[in-house]
């Protein structure tokens, strides 16, 4: 007689309880990636690679800072890249494209002795005016703070505004790399995290060698997976060995600092996804940050979890400061996310933040939205799907939000580099 489906799984169940935990626990880490890499093929067919899609002519005025008309004229004149044209003569521009007409429309600027206008369509930074590398690092140790959220679309909205861009995912989840359409178990094969470029031993390689290209056009990536766990486990082995005078490499707090120093030339903004921890690698995010992103949910035992999280890493800054660590801030904001405006308690406790901390809490908050969490089903973003996706006052309220607050962002940006 055959079985039913319950007795199936239940055999099944208590076939699984007898195993030994650590076979059982890989057992459904195979089942989990298969299923993961079936469900990114179907997304992404055919070549199971992400793309992002194009953008109206109207969207493309907007981002570049033109009018819709004046854009139909450049395409009319033959200026610039061609736009796509579709049903009705629509047109619509890649992010490619987009970049290259603010590069040609730059030009043009400079050519009438505008620099001031040049520098409103290309945003990337001077370093012969002594405009330094911005690296923000977004951190938090209490889950589910909207922190990896958080980081890709700050980094997404730096690159669609014109600014070149490096996401680094430093947290061994690697929930980052999987929004960019990476599986780390598949698509990695080792000594392509960070922690290539930051390890004590003679495979160390360079940074350049690991960055990887997106589907945002200036917009790279350093992926994350396990192996950055590694750099936990082997800092000690390097104190250790530093005290007793047998490695004179760089200290553990200055290494990812070294590593982008060396690819600074090639970005504006480097945007560090910290994971939920205090250990060695947020430490050493923080050490190589000019500024840093704190995000917060406004719940009480939220709050109460980030005040023993500022407390440690204070204790924990203090004595990489003494150690000859540089710890010099442009800025730090706390960023309030998936808030809820009509909800009371959140709202005292926003304003309680507010209270103690003035403008070190970002002025505009991410709200909750179906429409952020209806994206990520995809692993996208809402910068990567189209207004027609949504019902239109929902899409509106979250891109507001968001755009609010990565403006706020960008704004500090360049206040720290003297615009």
């Amino acid at each position: 007689m055959n079985m039913t489906a319950t007795q199936a799984r239940q055999d099944a169940g208590h076939s699984q309880a007898r195993r030994p935990a650590d076979e059982a626990i890989a057992a459904d880490a195979r089942a989990l990636s298969e299923q993961l890499k079936a469900m990114r093929e179907r997304l992404f067919a055919p070549t199971a690679m992400k793309t992002l899609r194009s953008f109206t002519s109207g969207e493309a005025a907007k981002l570049i800072g033109v009018s819709d008309g004046y854009l139909r004229q450049l395409s009319l004149a033959g200026e610039g890249p061609q736009p796509d044209t579709g049903l009705g003569g629509r047109r619509s521009y890649s992010l490619s494209d987009i970049n290259a007409l603010r590069r040609h429309l730059a030009e043009q600027a400079l050519a009438k002795g505008n620099a001031a206008k040049a520098r409103s369509y290309l945003k990337w930074r001077d370093a012969e005016a002594g405009e330094h590398l911005q690296v923000i690092s977004v951190t938090n140790f209490k889950g589910g703070s909207g922190k990896t959220t958080s980081s890709v679309h700050i980094a997404q909205y730096l690159a669609l505004t014109g600014h070149r861009v490096l996401a680094v995912d430093l947290d061994p989840q690697a929930s980052l790399s999987a929004l960019f359409g990476y599986q780390p178990e598949l698509d990695l094969t080792g000594n392509d995290t960070l922690y290539g470029a930051i390890r004590y031993d003679a495979e160390a390689r360079p940074l350049k060698d690991i960055i990887r290209k997106t589907y945002f056009d200036g917009l790279d990536l350093v992926p994350g997976n396990l192996e950055l766990q590694e750099f936990e486990h082997t800092t000690p082995q390097a104190l250790s060995a530093r005290h007793n005078g047998t490695d004179a490499g760089p200290l553990f707090f200055a290494r990812v600092q070294a590593a982008l120093a060396s690819v600074a030339d090639d970005y504006d903004v480097v945007i560090i996804d910290c994971p939920p921890q205090l250990g060695y690698l947020t430490l050493s995010a923080l050490c190589a940050s000019t500024s840093v992103v704190v995000t917060v949910h406004p719940q009480m035992l939220d709050v109460a979890s980030m005040n023993q999280f500022l407390y440690m890493t204070s204790d924990l800054l203090s004595v990489v400061r003494e150690a000859g660590g540089e710890l010099n801030f442009d800025f730090l904001r706390y960023l309030v996310t998936r808030f809820e405006p009509n909800d009371g308690p959140q709202a005292q406790i926003v304003g309680f933040m507010r209270s103690l901390f003035g403008d070190r809490v970002l002025t505009s908050a991410m709200v909750k939205s179906t429409a952020v969490s209806d994206a990520g089903l995809t692993k996208q973003t809402l910068y990567e799907v189209g207004r027609e996706n949504f019902t239109r006052a929902t899409y509106d309220r979250a891109i507001e939000s968001l755009n609010a607050v990565n403006g706020e962002i960008e704004t500090l940006i360049h206040a720290a580099w003297g615009r």
